[in-house]
C-alpha cells in the first residue's frame, strides 16, 4: 500500500475568532493525544479543552487501528499532530490514513462523559520522547510516512494466521493458503456471488466459523487500487448497516477480503430473483430504513465524508435477521468537507446512477441519494431498475414518475405482498421519498439525514413540489457520454468520453 494515496486530511473554512489564543490551546490538546494515544487503551482517546479568553471547548480525538504496533501509531499520531497544526487557526480538522485518525473541533462531536482520562497515560512522559516528536516536524514527516510503509509490511509478512474463530474486533491478517483450504482451492460450489472486481467465496475457518472472502481478479484495471481502497475505508467502519471487515490476505496472485457472512445474501434475490415474494412489508421497510442510516454513517458520522458510488440491490446483503449491510466499498471515494462535490471519471452501475455524475463526472453524496432513491423502487415493487417487464416500454424510474403524476402511484407496489400486510399511504409515501431522491438537479435531492426523518416520523413529501427529471439515464445508455470540464453545456451529450468505466 502507499501511505501517500491512503492519507487525507481536511481543514475547516472558518478561523477561530480570536486565532493566537485558539491555536495555542488546540496545539496543546493535540501535543496530549498525540502523545496519549499510542499508551491507551484500543489505542482510542477523546478528551476537551478550555479556551478561557472565549470561555469554550475545543475537541479532539484520535484512535490508531487495533491490530498496529504501538510503535507503528506513535509515528502516525506525529505524522496526525504535524498535518493537523497546519489547520490552524482553522476551528477544526481532520487527518486519516490507513494505521490512524485524529479530528478536533470547536463544536462538540462527542459527550462529555465519553471523554478519556489521560493524565495518568501521559504522566511520566519523558522529555526524550518531546524532543523526538519536535524533530519531526517538517522534512522528517517524509521519512515517517515512508517508515510506516516499511513497518507495516514487515509487520504483515510475518504476522501469522490466527487460529479459531478471530476476534471480530480486530481485522486480522489470514495465511493465503488456510483461506484456499478453506474454500475448497476457490471452487465454484463455494461462490456466493460476484461484484465489482471479483468473486466472493463461502470459507469455513476453525471448523464452524463461516466467513466470506471477497478474491479481487488483478487483471482488471485498478483492481489493486480496489482492494487498498476497501481494506483502508471498512477497517475503519463500524456501524450496524455496512458490512464489516474481519481480515485481508495480500499474499497468493490474488488479494483476498475477509468479511463476515451474511445467511441470506443479497437483497436482489428477495425482490426479482429465486427468493421473490418471501419479503412481507415491514421486512422491506425496516431494509430500507437501515440502508438509509447506513449511508448517513458513511456520509456525516463517519471522520470523513464517504461517497459509496455504487449503491444497488446487489450489494445490500441481509443478514439472518433480515438486517441489510451495505457492502463492495471498492468504489467509494472521499469527498473534502469544505466542496459540495468532486469531479471524477464516472465508475457504478448505469440504472443506479445520477445523471449528473454518469454525463459530467461531478461526484457528491447526492449520487448516493440517487441510487438509494432506485433502491427503494426496486424494494417497493419487485423489480429491477435495470430491465422491463411484460409490456412495458419503459424502466422502472420512468414508470414510477409517470404513476406519481397520474396520481397511481400505488400500483408501484409489488403484487406479491399481500394487501392485508400494509397500509396504501404509507407505501405511497415511501414512493414519494424514492422520487424525491431521484430528482434532479441533485441540489433538490434530501441528504440522508433528512430521508431518515422522513422514513421514521412519517413525514410526507406532499408538501414538496416533486419534478420529474428532464433527463432519464436509461440502462439501455451503456455507452455513457461524459464532459468532465461544463456539466452547463447544452452539447455535453455530444461528447464522447472513451474512458468510462462500468460495473454491472
Amino acid at each position: 500500500m502507499d501511505v501517500n494515496d491512503n492519507q487525507h486530511f481536511a481543514c475547516g473554512n472558518q478561523s477561530a475568532y480570536q486565532p493566537t489564543t485558539f491555536s495555542q490551546a488546540v496545539d496543546g490538546l493535540l501535543s496530549d493525544i498525540r502523545d496519549a494515544t499510542p499508551k491507551a487503551s484500543n489505542f482510542f482517546v477523546a478528551s476537551t479543552r478550555q479556551i478561557v479568553s472565549e470561555n469554550e471547548t475545543v475537541y479532539a480525538i484520535a484512535q490508531c487501528i487495533k491490530y498496529a504496533k504501538q510503535s507503528i501509531c506513535e509515528i502516525c499520531m506525529n505524522t496526525a499532530y504535524n498535518i493537523l497544526s497546519v489547520c490552524l487557526p482553522s476551528m477544526q480538522g481532520r487527518f486519516f490514513n490507513m494505521v490512524c485518525f485524529a479530528r478536533y473541533s470547536k463544536t462538540p462531536f462527542f459527550n462529555d462523559n465519553q471523554t478519556t482520562d489521560i493524565t495518568t497515560v501521559l504522566k511520566g512522559y519523558s522529555s526524550r520522547r518531546v524532543a523526538i516528536v519536535a524533530a519531526a516536524i517538517g522534512g522528517v514527516v517524509l521519512f515517517f510516512l515512508i517508515l510506516v510503509l516499511w513497518l507495516l509490511r514487515r509487520w504483515n509478512k510475518s504476522k501469522k494466521t490466527e487460529q479459531g474463530t478471530p476476534d471480530l474486533k480486530e481485522v486480522v491478517y489470514y495465511n493465503y493458503k488456510d483461506l484456499s483450504l478453506a474454500t475448497n482451492n476457490f471452487s465454484k460450489e463455494n461462490v456466493l456471488g460476484k461484484g465489482g472486481f471479483g468473486e466472493v467465496f463461502k470459507a469455513i475457518l476453525g471448523g464452524d466459523n463461516v466467513v466470506a472472502v471477497k478474491r479481487l481478479q488483478v487483471q482488471h484495471a485498478g483492481a489493486k487500487k480496489e482492494f487498498e481502497n476497501e481494506v483502508k475505508l471498512i477497517s475503519n467502519i463500524h456501524h450496524r448497516n455496512l458490512l464489516r471487515l474481519l481480515g485481508w490476505s495480500g499474499d497468493g496472485s490474488n488479494p483476498l477480503l475477509i468479511m463476515e457472512y451474511m445467511p441470506n445474501g443479497s437483497l436482489d434475490r428477495f425482490l426479482w430473483g429465486v427468493q421473490r415474494g418471501t419479503l412481507n412489508w415491514n421486512q422491506r421497510y425496516e431494509i430500507i430504513l437501515g440502508i438509509a442510516r447506513g449511508l448517513v454513517h458513511l456520509h456525516d458520522e463517519f471522520h470523513f465524508k464517504i461517497v459509496h458510488r455504487d449503491i444497488k440491490s446487489s450489494n445490500i446483503l441481509l443478514s439472518e435477521d433480515f438486517i441489510p449491510k451495505i457492502a463492495d466499498f471498492g468504489l467509494a471515494r472521499f469527498q473534502p468537507e469544505d466542496r459540495s462535490h468532486v469531479s471524477t471519471r464516472f465508475a457504478g452501475t448505469l440504472g443506479y446512477t445520477a445523471p449528473e455524475y454518469a454525463l459530467h463526472g461531478i461526484l457528491s453524496d447526492k449520487v448516493d441519494t440517487y441510487s438509494f432513491g432506485i433502491v427503494v423502487l426496486e424494494i417497493t415493487s419487485g423489480r429491477s431498475s435495470t430491465e422491463l417487464y411484460g409490456s412495458s416500454t419503459c424502466w422502472l424510474l420512468e414508470d414510477a414518475w409517470k404513476m406519481y403524476e397520474n396520481k397511481k402511484h400505488i400500483n408501484v407496489i409489488d403484487e406479491t405482498l399481500n394487501l392485508n400486510d400494509y397500509k396504501h399511504e404509507h407505501v405511497m409515501k415511501i414512493i414519494e421519498i424514492a422520487l424525491l431522491c431521484t430528482m434532479s438537479p441533485a441540489s433538490d435531492r434530501p441528504v440522508m439525514s433528512e430521508v431518515v426523518s422522513m422514513l421514521q416520523e412519517g413525514k410526507s413529501s406532499a408538501k414538496i413540489q416533486l419534478t420529474r427529471p428532464t433527463h432519464f439515464l436509461r440502462y439501455e445508455d451503456r455507452r455513457i457520454r461524459i464532459n468532465h470540464t461544463n456539466p452547463m453545456d447544452t452539447n455535453a451529450t455530444q461528447k464522447l468520453h472513451t474512458d468510462t468505466e462500468t460495473t454491472n
